[in-house]
C-alpha cells in the first residue's frame, strides 16, 4: 500500500511540473484561474475566451519542456468566455 503522504507529495510534484494548457496543439494558456493541490488531487482551471477558438477539439497539459503530461480529446464550442477545469487525482491502483 503506498501511504497517503507520499501521494500527496506526488501530486505536489506534478502540479510544479504543470506550466501550460495547449488547446488544438497551438494556443497555448498559462495564465491559470485555478492552480492547486489539495491532497492528492491536483485542480487546473483555465479561462478560454470567445474568439481565441471556435472549438476545442484537443487539450493538452504540458510541462515547461514541452512534454505533455496529460491529454484529452474533446468537441467543445467556445460560443461565450468559458472555464476549462481538470482535476488530476493521484491514488493508488490495485
Amino acid at each position: 500500500m503506498i501511504t497517503q503522504s507520499y501521494l500527496n507529495e506526488l501530486a505536489a510534484y506534478t502540479n510544479n511540473k504543470i506550466t501550460k494548457v495547449v488547446l488544438n496543439g497551438t494556443v497555448e494558456l498559462s495564465d491559470f484561474w485555478i492552480k492547486e493541490v489539495d491532497d492528492s488531487v491536483v485542480e487546473l482551471e483555465v479561462i478560454v475566451y470567445q474568439g481565441v477558438v471556435e472549438t476545442v477539439t484537443l487539450i493538452e497539459i504540458k510541462s515547461v519542456a514541452d512534454e505533455v503530461i496529460a491529454s484529452k480529446s474533446v468537441v467543445l464550442p467556445i460560443v461565450e468566455d468559458t472555464i476549462i477545469r481538470q482535476v488530476i487525482t493521484v491514488k493508488e491502483v490495485i
